[in-house]
């Protein structure tokens, strides 16, 4: 008698999940727009964000010109954000920018189609291109929203860690070089990475490699060349000394600039 009546209560809540299940998907297939528009709220506010995004979008084209026609456009970008599928919800917000410019919605759709680009960026070891289009867009919306403090904050962060993807990219690109025991070829992208970037955040580690390279690449050179590189050497250390006197590079560099004066 017992597990006859823990069969027909397991019965029970499975016919019930199915019933659910089925006026989910009649509800997703109707016209209502009313009952969609409640039910897409009530999934977005139980954080049922796929649901309600399938729901927002589903209605996107009944409430076209109508005066709920940016809030379901506007909601269907957020239920995207927030079920993590950055990819859609970015062009959802790129079109709601678009469609809608005057908006109450439209400074947040804007941060969060910024959020979008930035989590599409790559590490450092890959194509930075979506980095730099994302810093461009970023730079423009700080311009444009100077008064928003709190998404400031943010913006600002995206950019310093962006902007570090890029300063190590170009950074180990030289290393790289040094790496390869190409010491003339390292001393030179190295260089380069200062040239264009003086404010390179590796900006010690770039100065180190390059009074390493400076050494190395005198070291193995012919006797008759050895004096003149050893000065370029002389020069990079005392460069890196007088930035960074307290280095944990600084030991080591001392020791060869020592053993070159002798």
């Amino acid at each position: 008698m017992k597990v006859f009546k823990i069969a027909a209560a397991a019965a029970c809540c499975l016919a019930l999940f199915f019933s659910c299940k089925s006026q989910y998907e009649i509800l997703l297939a109707s016209n209502d727009v009313d009952a969609k528009y409640k039910a897409a709220m009530e999934y977005f506010n139980i954080k049922k964000y796929s649901r309600a995004a399938q729901l927002f979008e589903s209605m996107s084209v009944l409430t076209n010109g109508t005066s709920r026609d940016d809030t379901v456009q506007y909601y269907w970008g957020l239920s995207n954000y927030r079920h993590k599928d950055y990819y859609t919800a970015e062009s959802n917000f790129a079109k709601f920018i678009e469609n809608f410019p005057r908006s109450p919605f439209t400074p947040d759709a804007q941060f969060y189609r910024l959020d979008c680009m930035y989590r599409a960026t790559y590490r450092y070891e890959l194509d930075q291109n979506p980095t730099r289009a994302c810093m461009n867009a970023i730079s423009q919306y700080m311009r444009e929203n100077a008064d928003d403090e709190a998404h400031m904050v943010a913006c600002d962060a995206m950019m310093r860690d962006l902007q570090e993807r890029l300063d190590r990219k170009e950074f180990e690109a030289g290393k790289q070089y040094y790496v390869m025991e190409d010491y003339l070829a390292a001393r030179v992208k190295l260089r380069n990475v200062l040239k264009d970037n003086a404010n390179n955040v590796y900006r010690e580690d770039v100065l180190y490699y390059t009074a390493m390279s400076s050494y190395h690449y005198a070291r193995l050179s012919v006797r008759d060349k050895q004096k003149d590189r050893y000065l370029t050497f002389i020069d990079d250390y005392l460069n890196f000394v007088g930035e960074y006197p307290e280095s944990k590079y600084r030991a080591q560099l001392d020791g060869l600039y020592k053993k070159v004066q002798k």
